[in-house]
C-alpha cells in the first residue's frame, strides 16, 4: 500500500473460511495479524463445507480432507475471497492448479491430545475402552499400541466431539492439542501424547494461507508472515505423503522437529489396513531450502516403501 493510500481506501482482504468455532478462530487470528502487520481492512467469508455437511460417513470413503478446502477455492477462484484460511493437516498434497501456499504460520503444539472424562492417562484404559477417532493414522497406531482397544468413528465439530464423550459414548477421544488449546479449552486436555508414542499427521498444528496463484501483490505481503523452520518442517512432512500418494485413506503419520543445533529430524510411520502392523523410518539433515526438506521427505518415503513392500502397498 503506498503511503499516499488510506486504508479505507484499499479494497478490503476478505478470508474465505469454515464456519466452525475453531476454523472462525484461526481466521479471526489471521485477520488481526493482517491488520495489525498491514493496517488493512480484513473481512470474513463464512462458509459451510462438503467436509462440514457429510458426518455419517469417514472423510477416507466421501473424498477425503480436501472436501474441507474445495469451496473455500470456489470462492478464491470466483473473486469473492482473496485467500483462505486452513488447518495445514486438512490440505491436500497437491493443491489444484491456479493456487499456491503463500505463507505457513508459526506451528502450535503438533501433538495428539488424550482427552477423557473418566481416565488421567492412556496407560489407565481397561482392557476394551472405546477410544474415539475416525482419523486412520490414529488408529493404525492405537492399533499397535493396544490391540485390545474398541475404536469407534467420531465425526463431526470439537464441540460435537467433546459433547459425545461427555455423553458416555466413548471412554476417551483423541484429538489434535493445537484446537484444543487455540478455543482455550487446555484444560480438556488429559494429556498431550508424545510424539514417540503418536506420530502426528504431516502439518499438524500449523496453519496455511491459500490464495490465487497469480496475485502477486498478495504474495509477496503474505510471504512476510511464513515461519520458516515451520515452512521447512511441514514442507518436509507433506513430502512423504505426496511421495506415498498419502490420503485420508492412507494410515500415514510425518512429523519433523527442529533441535538447537539447527537439525532437522523427520520420522514417519505406516499403518497395515488390515492388521496391527506398523513401519517407520527416520532421518535428520539441515534443509535450508524447500527442495532440500522436499528430499527429505522423499528419502523417507522410499525407505517406508521398501520396508513395506509390494504386497502392503497394494492393500493400502
Amino acid at each position: 500500500m503506498s503511503e499516499s493510500a488510506s486504508p479505507s481506501s484499499v479494497k478490503p482482504w476478505v478470508i474465505a473460511t469454515r464456519e466452525s468455532r475453531l476454523a472462525l478462530w484461526q481466521a479471526h487470528h489471521v485477520q488481526d495479524v493482517l491488520q495489525t502487520r498491514f493496517g488493512r481492512t480484513v473481512e470474513l467469508l463464512g462458509m459451510t463445507t462438503r467436509g462440514d455437511q457429510i458426518l455419517d460417513r469417514s472423510l477416507s470413503k466421501v473424498g477425503g480432507k480436501g472436501l474441507f478446502v474445495k469451496e473455500l477455492e470456489v470462492a478464491l477462484e470466483e473473486g469473492r475471497a482473496d485467500l483462505a484460511v486452513h488447518s495445514l493437516k486438512d490440505v491436500p498434497m497437491d493443491l489444484p492448479e491456479g493456487f499456491v501456499l503463500a505463507a505457513i504460520l508459526e506451528r502450535e503444539d503438533p501433538r495428539d491430545a488424550f482427552v477423557s472424562s473418566r481416565h488421567a492417562h492412556f496407560s489407565e484404559l481397561p482392557q476394551g475402552a472405546v477410544v474415539g477417532t475416525s482419523s486412520l493414522r490414529r488408529l493404525s497406531q492405537l492399533r499397535a499400541l493396544r490391540p485390545d482397544l474398541k475404536i469407534e468413528p467420531l465425526r463431526g465439530n470439537l464441540d460435537t466431539r467433546l459433547r459425545k464423550l461427555d455423553e458416555g459414548q466413548y471412554d476417551a477421544i483423541i484429538l489434535a492439542a493445537a484446537g484444543l488449546k487455540r478455543l482455550g479449552l487446555a484444560d480438556r486436555i488429559r494429556h498431550a501424547i508424545d510424539t514417540d508414542t503418536m506420530l502426528p499427521a504431516a502439518g499438524q498444528g500449523a496453519l496455511g494461507l491459500e490464495i490465487r496463484h497469480n496475485d502477486a501483490d498478495l504474495t509477496q505481503a503474505l510471504s512476510s508472515l511464513t515461519h520458516q523452520p515451520t515452512w521447512l518442517a511441514t514442507q518436509a512432512e507433506r513430502a512423504v505423503s505426496r511421495a506415498m500418494g498419502g490420503s485420508c485413506s492412507m494410515p500415514l503419520a510425518a512429523y519433523a522437529c527442529w533441535n538447537d543445533q539447527n537439525v532437522l529430524t523427520l520420522q514417519a510411520r505406516l499403518g497395515h489396513p488390515d492388521n496391527a502392523q506398523l513401519v517407520a523410518a527416520q532421518i535428520s539433515g539441515q534443509p535450508h531450502s524447500t527442495a532440500d526438506a522436499q528430499a527429505m521427505g522423499q528419502a523417507i518415503a522410499d525407505q517406508l516403501k521398501q520396508q513395506a513392500g509390494p504386497q502392503w502397498l497394494a492393500a493400502l
